[in-house]
């Protein structure tokens, strides 16, 4: 239901309707739970999930392997760990120090990683841009190209990311879904391994530290998205005008009422609102317009494509003010005004604050180019790694 939202751009109703449907979010599926973490504790990690062997179907292509499967893989007697991930969801790249680590210590004695790469955006079915992540990340395991979310549909999968461990008899021994967990996860590697008759008494256990959270009351602000998509779920609430609700594909002049609402975001000037973001209207060389965020964090990540074939420049300050290099998150760069800005020049998740101090705060993202698409922004409370 919510893929033919997506793609048949049904005209927006009134605002009490948006509870009616169910979309699935990176870490969190609404009608179930609220973030990553809740997904953690609802599932009950661990269980056993079926006792059939669900199919690596409609791949429409393969990076770093051939075609394979998990009944393949477990035949040639290996243990399969299947990872749903999409490119663009930080709740999934937090996962990959862990998985490269498994992947490290644990290939070479039968454990084979199988990302199934599920995207929530329409960019993110564009194999070279997949191919981009994949090397920018350091991603080396097989990755198969799940752009019709088919197998995402044989698994019942509901997150990003989710694991699935496939012991030597072809059936779900473990499943994890969102962050954390991950000493019990590689412990549930280890068991299946020796079952499998893998040797790994000379690979010591010695899992990687878990992220670690600020110690704060405040909670942080949910994932926010730009597309009227998402304007159906039960929370998709998300632009904090009311004009934004008149209509799909419209530009409209907006003015910022200056409200800060924690979980909406808000603009000034002109701002088409499509099907999965929203974009700047016209160009804008005195940098007038913006887009702006409160919000509840240490750091902010935005997900940006160029809607057209030229890279830009976007200017982001934290309440009028440059971010310090102590704020900046890796893809922030320093101009020699002290201006702070991100470099925009392919469809990507871009970091932009990572905060050693819990922040409740606004950002401003500014840009001349009307080729400013926003999709989504995430958040975090994680303490900042040294």
């Amino acid at each position: 239901m919510v893929r033919e939202l997506i793609r048949k751009k049904i005209p927006l109703l009134s605002i009490a309707i948006v509870s009616i449907v169910v979309v699935t979010a990176c870490g969190e599926t609404f009608s179930e739970v609220t973030s990553s973490e809740d997904a953690d504790s609802a599932t009950r990690n661990g269980s056993v999930q079926s006792s059939s062997l669900p199919e690596i179907t409609g791949i429409s292509g393969w990076i770093n392997s051939e075609h394979t499967s998990v009944e393949a893989e477990i035949a040639r007697g290996n243990v399969v760990l299947i990872d749903f991930w999409t490119y663009t969801c930080i709740n999934c790249l937090r996962t990959m120090p862990y998985l490269k680590a498994w992947h490290e210590k644990y290939s070479d004695n039968g454990l084979i990683i199988l990302g199934i790469h599920s995207p929530e955006f329409e960019f993110e079915q564009d194999p070279e841009n997949v191919q981009n992540a994949v090397d920018r990340i350091g991603v080396p395991w097989a990755v198969a190209l799940d752009n019709d979310m088919e197998t995402w549909g044989n698994f019942g999968n509901h997150f990003w990311p989710a694991k699935y461990l496939f012991g030597p008899d072809n059936n779900i021994v473990y499943s994890h879904f969102g962050e954390g967990d991950y000493a019990e996860t590689e412990l549930a590697i280890r068991e299946q391994l020796k079952a499998a008759g893998h040797d790994i008494t000379d690979i010591p256990f010695d899992p990687l530290p878990t992220n670690v959270r600020h110690e704060v009351t405040t909670r942080q602000t949910r994932e926010l998205y730009g597309g009227y998509h998402r304007a159906y779920s039960q929370q998709g609430i998300y632009n904090g005008h009311e004009d934004y609700y008149s209509g799909p594909d419209q530009k409209i002049q907006y003015q910022d009422p200056g409200d800060t609402i924690d979980g909406k975001y808000f603009l000034m000037g002109p701002w088409e609102n499509r099907s999965q973001s929203i974009v700047h209207g016209r160009e804008d060389p005195s940098l007038e317009d913006y887009l702006r965020v409160p919000f509840k964090a240490s750091s902010v990540n935005i997900v940006v494509e160029p809607a057209g074939p030229e890279p830009f420049e976007v200017v982001v300050d934290l309440q009028g003010t440059p971010l310090t290099v102590q704020q900046a998150g890796k893809d922030i760069v320093f101009k020699d005004d002290g201006t702070t800005i991100l470099e925009v020049s392919e469809p990507r998740m871009y970091a932009v604050l990572d905060s050693p101090k819990f922040l409740e705060s606004n950002l401003f993202f500014r840009s001349t180019s009307d080729n400013f698409a926003v999709f989504a922004f995430t958040f975090g409370k994680y303490l900042k790694a040294d």
